[in-house]
């Protein structure tokens, strides 16, 4: 039966760090990470922003789905406005229209991030079309 013998090398994953290495090639890791270290932060950046613009579109969302409800149970426009306030983001636009037959509302807000100027602003909405009640005039 055919022995097997398994070598190691001073560079290998049990080996002391640096062992085997020249002293030119052990200054390499930190020249990486000094790259690659600012690339993790824009990315970084770039995801903690989109989570905050889809965050604002949701709030965009839930607040024309309340103020269109309010509206086509035929509530003043000073009580639909105050349901749109209670869930959308600050700042938010809000354009309440109704017809014979339904209740439109609109809620936008122009979403700028925290840090700074670098990233672009962006401008989100959400509409919700409602039904009015039978006996709620326009």
């Amino acid at each position: 039966m055919p022995s097997i013998v398994a070598e190691t090398s001073s560079t290998g994953p049990g080996s002391p760090a640096g062992a085997g290495r020249t002293r030119r090639e052990r200054g390499s890791v930190t020249a990486e990470t000094a790259v690659a270290l600012p690339a993790l932060v824009v990315v970084l950046a770039a995801s903690l922003w989109a989570v905050a613009v889809v965050g604002a579109q949701l709030q965009c969302v839930d607040a024309a789905r309340a103020g269109a409800r309010a509206a086509a149970r035929g509530e003043s426009a000073g009580a639909v406005r105050e349901a749109v306030a209670r869930s959308a983001p600050a700042n938010a636009r809000v354009d309440v229209t109704s017809d014979a037959e339904v209740a439109r509302v609109q809620v936008a807000v122009r979403v700028q991030p925290r840090w700074g100027l670098v990233s672009p602003a962006v401008e989100v909405s959400a509409s919700a079309v409602s039904a009015l009640e039978p006996g709620v005039e326009p």
